[in-house]
């Protein structure tokens, strides 16, 4: 299977709560909106709560 280029994304590994993965799943397929898109909400929205910026400089 060949490997597909993201612009802008990176893939990463975790794991979830059962229940909570399993809420994430009814979300994006009752709103058809992928579960990386909703991910990204999430994210933004916990850091926001914690004061933290988005860091824009990913270079290494």
């Amino acid at each position: 299977m060949a490997k597909r280029q993201t612009v802008n994304r990176e893939q990463t590994s975790t794991s979830l709560d059962k229940h909570l993965l399993a809420t994430l799943n009814e979300l994006s397929k009752e709103t058809r909106i992928p579960k990386s898109l909703l991910f990204d909400e999430a994210l933004e929205l916990l850091f926001e709560k914690h004061g933290k910026r988005i860091v824009t400089d990913t270079t290494e």
